[in-house]
């Protein structure tokens, strides 16, 4: 089978307490069907956990109104760690995930009169467009973006959608194109800008020069679950005036912050084959169908050239309404086809108020 990216899966988001931030989410941007959630071991992941079997439990979680979910993600076994030292913007790693909106301005009154803290005010970006940056309670940042591709109306208060694509940090935009550009296939660039940039004043070290660079894909995405994921752009951000850190260094994958951006695919064996023709070998692999309890699939990593974690995970089984018992293997699907509007739709009875 050829390979096929379907869109932006869901941000994995490593937290002290999965219930409580979740329903801040819930709130604060409508992200409220539950697909799983899952207490066991990770043992496929000890690469990236001291070479030792640590216990989670993960829940994902999606917005009915288009937009990749979260994967909310808590060790059992061991404290979740936070970085030692001040995370600052062009610092590598993930550093903000995107959220799509509506209508900007209106999710920006909603976010005020909840009091939730906002790091400078709606501004424009290079292409003229609406966007402001806002922190969850756990630190983690979130950049509210006008979106579009939209699936279904919830009313949310928010005017806000699900996950809309990440601003990664890298210290060399040329090294990270590669990736992101050609196997990520957001092959459009929407602006190469060099400079100081208003609408990162309110970050820390956001008054310095930067290169930004937003990628997007003008070809719509295909596979199972593409209507209801959406268009995503994916903006990298290189630091001009200092060295940057590594987001994760000297801590675990899985502990706080943006642990993984992953993507759903179908082809896993094609897309192994270009990771490793292009220098991105899978460091993680499932093999064959990893059990998630409510879901499962093939997953596996590769790693961007700061080491920032990637995920491909192709979906075998999926809930599509768990109280009736009613589960979609997605195996026998071909390549590329989507689940029709109404099967997803019905995922929305999975809601969690």
């Amino acid at each position: 089978m050829q390979k096929i990216i379907s869109g932006i899966q869901q941000m994995g988001i490593g937290v002290p307490d999965v219930q409580e931030i979740w329903k801040w989410y819930r709130e604060m941007f409508g992200v409220d069907v539950r697909i799983f959630e899952e207490a066991a071991d990770a043992p496929l992941m000890t690469r990236y956990t001291g070479d030792t079997v640590h216990s989670r439990t993960a829940t994902l979680a999606l917005s009915m109104e288009s937009g990749g979910g979260f994967e909310i993600w808590q060790f059992t076994s061991r404290p979740t760690e936070k970085a030692k030292f001040d995370i600052h913007l062009g610092d590598t790693g993930l550093y903000a995930c995107r959220i799509k909106s509506k209508d900007v301005d209106a999710s920006y009154a909603y976010h005020k009169s909840k009091g939730v803290k906002i790091l400078g005010e709606v501004n424009t970006t290079p292409t003229g467009e609406k966007n402001y940056f806002i922190e969850d309670p756990n630190g983690n940042i979130f950049n509210i973006v006008q979106g579009s591709g939209w699936f279904k109306e919830t009313n949310h208060p928010a005017k806000t959608g699900g996950v809309a694509g990440c601003l990664i940090g890298v210290s060399d935009i040329d090294k990270a194109l590669p990736l992101y550009r050609d196997i990520l296939e957001y092959e459009t660039v929407e602006y190469d800008e060099t400079g100081n940039f208003g609408c990162f004043n309110g970050l820390p070290s956001g008054e310095q020069k930067f290169r930004r660079v937003l990628l997007s894909h003008k070809k719509e995405r295909t596979g199972p679950f593409s209507k209801l994921l959406g268009p995503t752009q994916i903006e990298l951000v290189q630091a001009l005036e200092r060295e940057p850190q590594f987001i994760f260094k000297d801590r675990f994958w899985g502990d706080w912050g943006f642990i993984h951006l992953c993507f759903d695919v179908q082809g896993m064996d094609a897309l192994q084959k270009e990771c490793e023709a292009a220098g991105f070998p899978f460091t993680v692999d499932s093999g064959s169908t990893f059990d998630m309890g409510e879901a499962g699939g093939r997953f596996s990593y590769i790693e961007d050239p700061d080491g920032t974690w990637i995920e491909f995970v192709e979906t075998h089984k999926v809930p599509i309404m768990k109280k009736l018992g009613w589960y979609k293997d997605l195996r026998k699907m071909p390549a590329g086809k989507r689940l029709p509007n109404w099967m997803l739709k019905a995922m929305g009875m999975n809601r969690v108020k």
